[in-house]
C-alpha cells in the first residue's frame, strides 16, 4: 500500500477531499505555457499568518506544500495588471465573475473578511471556485505564482 501511495505522489496524484471541485482523485500536469485565465490549477498557499488562520479554521487540509497544507484546486480568473472589486461579488475588470458572492460569515458562523480589491500585482494570481463556501482569492486576494505547481486533471471524480 505504502508503494502505491509513493508512485501515485511521485506521478502527480493527488486526493481532493473539499467540495471546491469534484472529489476524487486529481493528476498535476506539468504547464509547458504561461498560465492562463481559465486554467485549473493545483497552488500552494503561501506561508502567511492569513493562511495560518484558514488551517486552524479547517479550510485547509494536511498535505505537502512547504508549510504542510494541501495544495489548493481552483481556477484562475484573473492575472497581473487586472483590476479586482469586490462589493456583494467580485467584478474583474468591471465584469461579474459568475459564482462570486462574498460572504460576512463562514459555515460556523465566524467573521470572514473579504479581500478589499484592487490591481492583481506582477507574479501573482487571483483564484475561484464556483463552489459557494470555497476559500479561495474572494477572501485571500491574489496568491504568488512561485506555488502554482501545474495544471489540475480530474482522474477519478464525483461531485458530492
Amino acid at each position: 500500500m505504502i508503494g502505491i501511495c509513493a508512485t501515485g505522489f511521485v506521478g502527480g496524484y493527488r486526493l481532493n477531499l473539499t467540495p471546491s471541485e469534484p472529489l476524487g482523485l486529481w493528476q498535476i500536469v506539468r504547464l509547458d505555457r504561461p498560465v492562463a485565465s481559465g486554467d485549473l490549477v493545483f497552488v500552494c498557499p503561501p506561508v502567511t499568518s492569513q493562511f495560518e488562520e484558514a488551517r486552524r479554521r479547517g479550510y485547509l487540509h494536511f498535505g505537502l506544500c512547504r508549510d504542510w497544507t494541501a495544495p489548493l484546486i481552483k481556477t484562475v480568473v484573473a492575472l497581473p495588471g487586472q483590476r479586482i472589486d469586490t462589493g456583494s461579488q467580485v467584478m474583474i475588470d468591471g465584469r461579474p465573475l459568475d459564482s462570486s458572492h462574498l460572504r460576512t460569515a463562514d459555515g460556523e458562523g465566524r467573521a470572514i473578511e473579504p479581500f478589499a480589491g484592487g490591481i492583481v500585482p506582477s507574479g501573482h494570481l487571483f483564484l475561484h471556485s464556483p463552489y459557494a463556501s470555497s476559500y479561495d482569492s474572494r477572501y485571500f486576494g491574489p496568491v504568488p505564482d512561485k506555488g502554482l505547481l501545474g495544471l489540475a486533471r480530474p482522474v477519478l471524480t464525483f461531485d458530492p
